[in-house]
């Protein structure tokens, strides 16, 4: 998982929009088969939506996993005498010791090659025990389609090569839903899309702060004056794309959900 610079003040800016998913996530989610249940949130964030699984499973143990430290020590402000946080790389993680709930929510994007983590991810999980995630299902929108576009012009193509994350970062429903059936798992997959309404001044491009653009802000860290150009040109692209209403800024977001329980 790539080791970009987040910031957590900035994500939690849309944090009711963004924690919207995991709920409904959850909400599929069958009965675990330990009690008190042990449940680990891999790539949980500033954990805000982590103290979630301790409400839906007051008796759980239950530990999030992230590899960025801002993150971490934002998430830490949450942990108590059942919930606990700790560094983990998402691309290397496996399991060392036997979970009833495996749950991400949108982090598997950032892992390349997440398909492949999935058996050793399942082996770690207890019989009738469940893997779920939800990832954003946005990579053909405009939102970062003009990102990746702008970044291939010949002012930033060198300087950004290869720095955004690739069409493939997320697959279809239906190469997960066989991934994972074919691993002997009862699989549910399905998609939402979402019409957030955002308010404030260039509503769509604050959001893209907080996650899709974080590879682009940390590469042009070092140099404020290009950081500021790009940004400058990506928000008059958004601004076309998503135009102001009256009410607000709506910015369609579609998400992918799984939620495979494994046999008995």
């Amino acid at each position: 998982m790539t080791n970009y610079t987040w910031d957590p003040a900035q994500y939690l800016r849309h944090a009711g929009h963004r924690a919207r998913p995991f709920t409904d996530l959850l909400a599929r989610v069958p009965d675990l088969p330990g009690e008190p249940p042990r449940i680990a949130d891999l790539g949980c964030g500033p954990g805000n939506v982590t103290t979630v699984l301790t409400d839906r499973w007051p008796t759980a143990h239950v530990t999030g996993y992230d590899n960025s430290a801002q993150m971490l020590a934002e998430a830490r402000a949450h942990a108590g005498p059942h919930l606990d946080f700790t560094h983990a790389d998402l691309t290397t993680w496996t399991p060392t010791e036997t979970y009833d709930l495996i749950v991400s929510n949108a982090a598997l994007h950032w892992v390349p090659g997440h398909l492949d983590a999935f058996p050793a991810w399942l082996a770690g999980l207890a019989p009738g025990g469940t893997l779920a995630f939800q990832v954003p299902h946005t990579i053909d929108a405009p939102l970062h389609a003009l990102m990746r576009e702008l970044a291939d012009t010949p002012r930033w193509r060198n300087r950004l090569a290869g720095i955004l994350r690739p069409e493939d970062s997320v697959h279809t429903p239906a190469t997960y839903l066989d991934h994972l059936a074919r691993l002997g798992c009862d699989t549910d997959v399905w998609t939402t899309t979402y019409h957030h309404v955002l308010t404030g001044e260039d509503p769509v491009l604050d959001w893209a702060k907080g996650t899709g653009l974080r590879p682009v802000l940390t590469a042009l860290a070092d140099d404020p004056e290009a950081r500021t150009a790009f940004v400058t040109q990506y928000r008059d692209l958004l601004r076309q794309a998503y135009p102001p209403r009256p009410y607000g800024t709506v910015l369609p977001f579609r998400r992918l959900f799984t939620v495979a329980r494994k046999g008995r």
